[in-house]
């Protein structure tokens, strides 16, 4: 009730005029059938009605503009504020459900791809969230994010060893295919940027393999879908350190994301990483138009 009335009382046109001049980018993940079952680590799994009303919220308040955008200084006069769409992990429901609502309304949008997790591979945190409550343990986040680097198989690995419980996500809930991404490229406005090689702690990776990481899917994309890939870079779970950042821009990425933030003007310096706001499953619709609006509890 708070939360609406606060929503109510700020997203208006008085609040939305004292953020002209300034974007939010958005950092979504998965997108799921509307009534269909939790699955995996529930937050970062939106229904698919829900994804829409808080698109009819962006849209009512805001224009939505490309992550090429950020190349670009805004009008001197902008109408409204710029809200930025992104997906990290490149889920197959993402592609299959997402996507096409976007290009529905006509909004661009940019899936950030991880080549090694795709076509159909289960995630970690999704196999290990708690299939009761739908979270991830944070002791056994923090064992797979500092103990093994983010690294995929070296966390199941040590999940057998450990018999901890493990699920199986269904296909909605897993890595996109190829051909998924190949279907997306040749709709309107649609754009990929990279999310590392296979998604570990960037700030537990160097030497060698940091060079690898970052090289690899920029390669990979440029050379499947070269005319929608942006030389842009979402650091997965948010890490990463300074000597991460300048390997990123020797790898040629122009610009780099993050997952944790808010607004920001529109004159934020790319030389450093850029603030997104994420947008759990379970985040209301109220809540949402506050931070729309500039102002969340």
């Amino acid at each position: 009730m708070v939360e609406a009335a606060l929503a109510a009382l700020l997203g208006n046109r008085v609040a939305m005029h004292r953020l002209r001049g300034r974007r939010l980018i958005l950092a979504y993940h998965n997108i799921i059938p509307t009534g269909s079952a939790p699955v995996g680590d529930r937050s970062l799994h939106l229904p698919l009605d829900e994804f829409a009303a808080q698109l009819d919220a962006v849209q009512e308040h805001a224009d939505v503009v490309s992550l090429e955008a950020l190349n670009e200084a805004p009008s001197r006069e902008p109408r409204r504020p710029e809200v930025i769409i992104t997906f990290d992990d490149a889920y197959a429901g993402a592609i299959s459900l997402g996507i096409p609502e976007l290009v529905r309304r006509g909004l661009p949008a940019t899936v950030f791809v991880a080549p090694a997790l795709l076509d159909q591979r289960a995630f970690w945190w999704d196999r290990l969230a708690n299939a009761t409550t739908g979270e991830l343990d944070a002791r056994i986040r923090h064992t797979a994010l500092e103990h093994y680097a983010g690294d995929d198989g070296a966390i199941m690995t040590w999940a057998a060893q450990q018999r901890l419980p493990v699920c199986d996500p269904p296909a909605v809930a897993r890595g996109a295919t190829v051909a998924d991404l190949a279907c997306a490229a040749a709709l309107p406005g649609i754009t990929f940027g990279a999310h590392s090689w296979s998604h570990p702690n960037m700030a537990r990776v160097s030497g060698a393999e940091l060079v690898a990481q970052l090289r690899d899917p920029l390669t990979w994309l440029t050379e499947r879908f070269a005319s929608r890939t942006l030389a842009a870079l979402a650091y997965p779970y948010g890490r990463f350190l300074p000597e991460t950042e300048s390997a990123a821009r020797a790898a040629g990425f122009r610009f780099t994301l993050q997952v944790h933030g808010g607004w920001c003007t529109a004159h934020a310096n790319p030389q450093h990483p850029l603030p997104r706001l994420n947008v759990p499953a379970g985040m209301s619709t109220p809540r949402f138009r506050l931070h729309l609006a500039g102002c969340a509890l």
